[in-house]
């Protein structure tokens, strides 16, 4: 496995999981949904055409390409939007646990769809992944789940697994700034027109210099860079592993919680990361970490965690 891939994939994942630190100020200020996600993309399509313009490099692409990058534009923005209109069925907590079932929904495409095998190590990664994400979610007991709002979440799970997939399979041969530009501005001019579909979903400027620094910001780092860094890591290191490096989104999400919006720390918080920290360790380490040593570390360091209290 390549440092080059598991380095991106680990980076990709960690500027992702920043989107709170852009997204909730964005919302205090009375931005709504529609008009965060827009600005979102917006601002890295122009952050992407300036790179390339500095680079002096052409924009051409074939019919071809165009049609694979549309293709991926219109699945990422089917993932965006779906994910963040499921917030209004369910606690975006929920809705953030659920959505990563996207690691397994991409093991599965591959192996069925492409051959690729699921070894022994990249399961327990799942599993373990899953397990930590599961613990990091706090929400209220007995609170009853919307089936509207899952079936969101699955569609916007599938459609960015199925995007994954189609990064790691097609054959176009770009720089990752042509791609991920491409791919966003399709993604703009759906989101544009997804904005009319609806009186409630109209567009509205960020309304002071803050709102627009946490625009730029939404743009350039969970965005632009996420990406970018992302298409590297599918292409050196597949999609599967970047796929089980996604879980440290979530896990960067919640230590933004605990340092910038002063929420708690607890065990149940310190045992998810362990186990997402034990996922990620085992996608980097491979098959130079034998099963049964990964099952008595992981032990070990559960049992010292908990401890703690």
């Amino acid at each position: 496995m390549k440092h080059k891939g598991i380095i991106c994939g680990i980076l990709a994942a960690v500027c992702y999981g920043t989107n709170p630190f852009g997204a909730l100020p964005l919302y205090e200020e009375g931005v709504n949904t529609s008009s965060v996600l827009f600005y979102r993309f917006s601002m890295a399509v122009l952050m992407l055409a300036a790179m390339l313009l500095i680079e002096r490099k052409s924009f051409r692409v074939s019919l071809g390409e165009m049609k694979v990058l549309g293709s991926l534009g219109l699945l990422f923005a089917a993932s965006s939007i779906t994910y963040y209109q499921s917030f209004r069925f369910m606690d975006a907590g929920i809705a953030s646990t659920i959505l990563f079932v996207y690691p397994v929904m991409v093991a599965v495409i591959m192996a069925t769809c492409f051959k690729e095998r699921l070894t022994a190590s990249t399961v327990t990664a799942i599993v373990l992944a899953l397990v930590g994400i599961g613990l990091l979610y706090r929400g209220d007991a007995g609170l009853s789940l919307s089936a509207i709002g899952v079936l969101l979440v699955m569609v916007s799970s599938l459609t960015y697994a199925v995007y994954i997939v189609v990064v790691n399979q097609s054959s176009i041969r770009m720089s990752s700034l042509k791609l991920t530009f491409y791919v966003l501005l399709t993604c703009m001019l759906a989101l544009l027109a997804y904005s009319f579909t609806s009186p409630d979903l109209h567009l509205m400027l960020p309304p002071s210099p803050r709102a627009w620094f946490f625009a730029c910001w939404l743009g350039l780092v969970p965005t632009v860079l996420s990406l970018v860094l992302m298409t590297v890591a599918v292409h050196e290191v597949g999609a599967t592993p970047t796929a089980i490096m996604g879980a440290l989104e979530p896990l960067t999400a919640v230590a933004i919680g605990v340092t910038v919006f002063g929420e708690s720390f607890t065990l149940r918080l310190a045992v998810g990361i362990v186990l997402i920290l034990s996922a990620v360790l085992l996608i980097v380490l491979g098959k130079n970490f034998h099963l049964r040593t990964i099952t008595h570390t992981i032990t070990a360091i559960v049992r010292k965690t908990w401890r703690w209290r």
